[in-house]
């Protein structure tokens, strides 16, 4: 993380090279496979210990380490934890200091204080300006890295209590250097919209583009590094974890499939120079020195590490007879509340699918809702209003209407009725139980649409035709 401040442009105006337009130097990445599996993962041959976690003596001269994702004695279908065997112990550092919220550029620390159930829609996050200097290397960047790039949007809750979520964007053009971050108050699920994040955590490598995403759990180190300008969205949850929905009367396939989902192989480093290390712990920032990298886990096995998932593996279902079905159907991942089928939050996917419903108004219906949405754009065109942009944001609180602008209302309701398939785009959703508050930068963004509401639902006309005393019709 950095602590210099730099103007922001919009995209606009400056050309943004697709991943897939960038040349590659690193190397394939090796996965392990399956959600919430059981892994053992070795960088070197025979540094897991045999039979026993902590043997008097680890193999190379490694310290073991557990690291907890649940406490104890939660039943052992929801236990989450794994043995590190690493060069060093974490407990190697200095003592961690408050670091000033001036520091963070645009605002990991903002705090979620405005209520309002207005509907709200922000076009894409303004990337970071370039070096100023002429003479500075291409790929210099502005020093924004990921860190520094989080802005905080919305949340609800609080950390220290261990309930709630926050909803961040990010928009960086610089690696982590020698820089660590851990977050302490939850787990963060990782949306890019622009540009590839090659991601180091404790367990290992993740490489992880837009139409993916990834989970870092609570307390795993990590540290990113860019090959371009990116941009993103964060949902962050104070209580739980994320899981895969119940899949009821579908049976035992379809949604997310468990095989998809991709963890890392041990990968370790061992330098010895300085690091530093930044924790987001109560709601707060703190900094520590570290003598050496913290990616130096050699081995290491359990059930709690980060993952990621390619959206294009969902497994869409849908309506084949009448009636557009809840959008419950597309949730990929899941953090349950304490009541049942309520969520935290539940992230959910609007990918390309088929449409064949009869006599059908297709695209989503008008809403109020207990639950608060948050969506965001990852590619295309949204299927239900003009305007949302790859890279923005909208959000619809509790109990808040929404639904189809005028032009798809007007497309829906005259078109022909033909099986269709839907691949202008790629949309998804936050959704909580929780009412969200807003931040004082989200308020005040200059890239919130003033006019969001008024362009969208303005305009719908009156159509209602009163029967004559005959019963006929106007």
């Amino acid at each position: 993380m950095t602590s210099s401040s730099s103007s922001l442009m919009e995209e606009t105006t400056k050309k943004v090279p697709l991943s897939s337009e960038i040349k590659r130097t690193r190397p394939a990445l090796q996965y392990q496979s399956g959600f919430g599996n059981h892994f053992s993962t070795e960088a070197i041959p025979n540094a897991l210990p045999e039979g026993q976690n902590t043997p008097q003596t680890c193999p190379y001269g490694l310290y073991a380490e557990q690291l907890s994702g649940t406490a104890f004695t939660v039943p052992r279908e929801h236990n989450q934890r794994s043995w590190l065997y690493r060069i060093r112990p974490s407990v190697v550092q200095s003592r961690f200091i408050p670091v000033a919220s001036s520091l963070s550029r645009l605002g990991l620390l903002n705090k979620p204080e405005v209520t309002t159930p207005a509907m709200l829609r922000w076009r894409p996050l303004p990337l970071p300006m370039p070096a100023s200097d002429p003479n500075a290397p291409t790929t210099a960047g502005s020093g924004v890295d990921f860190v520094d790039g989080l802005v905080c949007m919305m949340g609800a809750g609080d950390p220290g209590s261990k309930q709630g979520l926050n909803v961040f964007m990010y928009a960086a053009d610089t690696s982590m250097v020698d820089v660590a971050f851990q977050n302490s108050d939850g787990d963060f699920l990782v949306v890019p919209q622009m540009g590839t994040l090659h991601i180091r955590t404790e367990m290992g490598i993740l490489e992880v583009e837009p139409r993916e995403i990834v989970v870092l759990p609570r307390g795993i180190k990590f540290q990113i590094d860019v090959d371009a300008p990116s941009r993103g969205y964060v949902l962050e949850v104070f209580e739980g974890h994320f899981q895969l929905p119940q899949l009821g009367p579908l049976g035992a396939n379809g949604l997310a499939n468990p095989r998809d989902f991709k963890y890392p192989v041990a990968a370790f480093q061992d330098l010895e120079r300085p690091f530093r290390l930044f924790n987001k712990f109560g709601g707060e920032l703190f900094e520590a020195t570290l003598p050496a990298s913290p990616f130096n886990v050699v081995a290491w096995h359990g059930n709690y590490a980060p993952f990621k998932y390619n959206l294009d593996d969902f497994c869409c279902v849908g309506s084949v007879t009448y009636d557009h079905l809840d959008p419950s159907i597309f949730t990929v991942l899941t953090c349950p509340s304490a009541v049942p089928g309520v969520a935290v939050a539940d992230f959910v996917v609007f990918p390309p699918r088929w449409m064949v419903m009869e006599h059908t108004f297709r695209p989503p219906y008008y809403h109020r809702n207990v639950m608060s949405e948050y969506m965001g754009m990852i590619y295309g065109k949204y299927d239900a209003k003009e305007g949302f942009l790859p890279g923005g944001a909208s959000l619809h609180s509790c109990m808040s209407p929404h639904g189809p602008d005028l032009a798809t209302f007007e497309k829906a309701t005259t078109e022909a009725l033909a099986p269709v398939k839907f691949e202008g785009g790629l949309a998804f959703m936050f959704e909580t139980c929780y009412v969200l508050k807003l931040t004082e930068w989200a308020v005040n963004a200059p890239h919130l649409e003033e006019d969001y509401e008024e362009r969208c639902w303005a305009r719908l006309p009156k159509k209602f035709v009163a029967p004559q005393e005959d019963g006929s019709q106007k």
